[in-house]
């Protein structure tokens, strides 16, 4: 009796694990079928976003008198916004749609691609992140409402379109892949996705090569050795860094909270500031502030090169352009605010301006969205490794003395910065 019985808990037992082995595996296929599914489909989207962005922007310069048409193209956006997308939550409704119930709607797709494309045909001090974010979750909820996919696999098919899409664009998929899990909750990362957004964000990658999209990549020159007076101004530049992205932060709230208080009619909103937006530039006689910021980006990191007062009229234009309704995102103007505020200091501090511009730009990013893995994993796939010491005192002085202020106010703080606790606070303060 007991050999039978032993020979039936055996058989059991290897029922069991058998079940298990067919169920991870049957998983496994799923999502990495998924996932190629949708870095193919949301890589190719992104790369003719790309080339729409590019094309646009070459139109706009060659076109100069375009920027004076800033004010209406802001009026057809908010128009566009009003009777299209009258429930749009933006960036923030995909942070919603990983966390929560929430979806984001398909019509979002082709709204955020035209209005960021026309935001930066006019010259709007915009980027195009917070578009491919929204671009990538939106078609990632598409597809998982074809495929029927359930309420927690729906979090993270979205995951793999916002993954695709940032990486699609940037080159860097190390990031991109991270940035998906790591930015909806501080102090959580959602590792169920971790497959679906390193596939996707791999395919979507290479798609986007094979259309002629390449990443970006940055010579980072005059590199010291890490000594511990070099490690303390890297400190030094990083905690200004910080103070630099909180303010960015507060100015974003607190100017869209104004205007919509003194101008509550958007269309005058958007023509007052638009036009104040023109006469800013017109007066600063540069084009630098038009876009992203890329060219800002490239002269501080490359050439050590950068205005004294670069960061802070980038920022002052970015607040103003994204605040009056504007599409395309705050993240890569941030780069920009980072890499000439670090140019600047780090010739003050007597380091490398090229090394600190770089280590500006990735502070500076890990201060406005709090995700300093991404932070870390940006800067080795732009910069390389040889100055790896110095962009993770950067990064990690920038998260400890930024506060709980973000870019977007979905986003959630679930530990604190200060101490190993619980606390599931908001970041939009």
């Amino acid at each position: 009796m007991s050999n039978k019985r032993n020979e039936r808990n055996g058989k059991v037992l290897v029922q069991y694990y058998f079940s298990r082995i067919k169920h991870n595996g049957l998983s496994l296929l799923k999502w990495i079928t998924i996932a190629f599914l949708t870095g193919y489909i949301v890589g190719g989207i992104s790369s003719l976003f790309s080339f729409t962005l590019s094309g646009v922007t070459s139109f706009r310069e060659q076109h100069p008198w375009m920027f004076y048409c800033l004010p209406l193209a802001g009026v057809m956006i908010v128009f566009l916004y009003k009777k299209i997308g009258k429930e749009d939550g933006g960036t923030n409704q995909v942070f919603s749609a990983v966390r929560a119930k929430d979806e984001v709607p398909f019509r979002s797709a082709p709204l955020i691609f035209f209005s960021t494309a026309l935001t930066h045909l006019v010259g709007g001090s915009a980027g195009r992140e917070g578009a491919a974010i929204q671009l990538g979750g939106s078609i990632g909820n598409q597809l998982g409402r074809w495929m029927k996919l359930d309420e927690a696999d729906m979090h993270v098919i979205v995951m793999c379109g916002m993954s695709a899409a940032f990486s699609a664009l940037f080159g860097t998929p190390m990031a991109a892949a991270i940035f998906a899990m790591e930015v909806v909750s501080v102090g959580v990362m959602y590792y169920t996705a971790l497959l679906p957004c390193v596939v996707s964000a791999l395919i979507a990658t290479n798609f986007a090569a094979t259309m002629g999209i390449h990443p970006e990549a940055f010579h980072v020159s005059g590199i010291p050795e890490l000594t511990m007076m070099n490690g303390v101004k890297m400190g030094v530049i990083a905690l200004g860094c910080a103070g630099i992205s909180t303010i960015f932060c507060m100015l974003l709230k607190q100017t869209g909270d104004i205007l919509r208080k003194k101008l509550k009619n958007s269309y005058v909103r958007v023509l007052v500031i638009g036009a104040l937006i023109v006469l800013l530039t017109t007066l600063l006689q540069t084009t630098d502030y038009m876009g992203a910021g890329t060219n800002l980006i490239t002269a501080a990191i490359e050439g050590g090169e950068a205005d004294s007062l670069a960061f802070f009229w980038k920022m002052i234009l970015t607040v103003l352009t994204m605040k009056i309704g504007f599409r395309g995102g705050e993240i890569v103007p941030s780069f920009c605010i980072g890499a000439t505020f670090g140019c600047v200091f780090g010739s003050i501090s007597g380091l490398s301006p090229s090394l600190c511009a770089a280590a500006g730009m990735v502070a500076v990013f890990c201060g406005v969205t709090n995700c300093p893995i991404t932070s870390i994993l940006i800067a080795f796939e732009l910069f390389g490794f040889k100055g790896c010491s110095y962009y993770l005192i950067a990064v990690a002085v920038s998260y400890a003395a930024s506060g709980y202020y973000s870019l977007y106010k979905d986003q959630k703080i679930v530990y604190s910065k200060y101490k190993a606790k619980y606390v599931n606070k908001s970041t939009h303060m």
